[in-house]
């Protein structure tokens, strides 16, 4: 089955592609400084094998990214998309899981952002919506920063029916409330678990809350009303992955 290819920019993004065995990428073009600071790289690990490169100007790379808000550093690659997982049977091979929900979540830069922190505090998944995951946007690629490569994404058609599966097979759901009355170090947190978090702008979807277990906040200063999603996510899963 031919795969759509698409292109990424950034010195992460792409040179974490390369790294990436699963990863196809089609083709590279890089600037001449560029060129010299993934040599450098390469030569450890050989990323450029058998790789068509193209050499452009940093004008020539504008085309890639001027109309998305994002700056090329010197690096565009034309890559495929992973394989998609099968969540069912990825659920199978562990006793312990920490998944993160976005509901609604759909800016490019909070999801990128979202996944860079996943990557770092070892957040086995992402869960969402498919419909609302941008999956070939540049902007969440940047933002993510090469740790597109090092996540599991699981993309599913409803939200609501996926978290009543996984609650029918021993998770627990924690949903992110800041009008919660219990903090997140109060709560005893469990082996197999969901953090749900809203989008922005009206939060959890009231009819998904009913798939919740768990309402749970990050206390903050009274005079501040809320946290971007990408600075709470990033403060739970700091948090979570300290409790281990």
């Amino acid at each position: 089955m031919n795969k759509s290819s698409f292109f990424i920019v950034g010195k992460h993004a792409v040179v974490e592609a390369l790294k990436n065995p699963q990863r196809k990428v089609l083709r590279i073009f890089l600037t001449e400084e560029s060129k010299k600071n993934i040599h450098r790289v390469s030569s450890k690990i050989n990323l450029l094998k058998d790789l068509k490169i193209y050499y452009k100007t940093r004008r020539e790379l504008d085309k890639y990214c001027s109309k998305d808000g994002v700056t090329h550093q010197g690096y565009v690659a034309e890559i495929e998309h992973l394989e998609k997982i099968n969540l069912k049977e990825f659920i199978k091979q562990r006793e312990k899981i920490t998944f993160a929900c976005l509901d609604e979540v759909t800016d490019p830069r909070n999801i990128g952002s979202v996944i860079r922190s996943a990557a770092s505090f070892n957040i086995d998944g992402i869960i969402i919506k498919e419909r609302h995951f941008p999956s070939e946007s540049k902007m969440m690629y940047k933002a993510a920063s090469g740790c597109m490569e090092h996540i599991n994404i699981f993309e599913v058609s409803n939200i609501n029916t996926t978290l009543k599966f996984l609650r029918d097979n021993n998770f627990w759901v924690y949903a992110m409330d800041s009008n919660s009355a219990t903090n997140i170090n109060k709560i005893d947190w469990t082996n197999k678990k969901i953090l749900l978090f809203g989008s922005e702008g009206s939060g959890i979807k009231k009819h998904t809350t009913k798939y919740s277990d768990f309402f749970v906040k990050i206390k903050i200063n009274s005079k501040v009303d809320s946290l971007n999603i990408s600075n709470s996510a990033s403060i739970i899963f700091y948090h979570l992955e300290n409790l281990k």
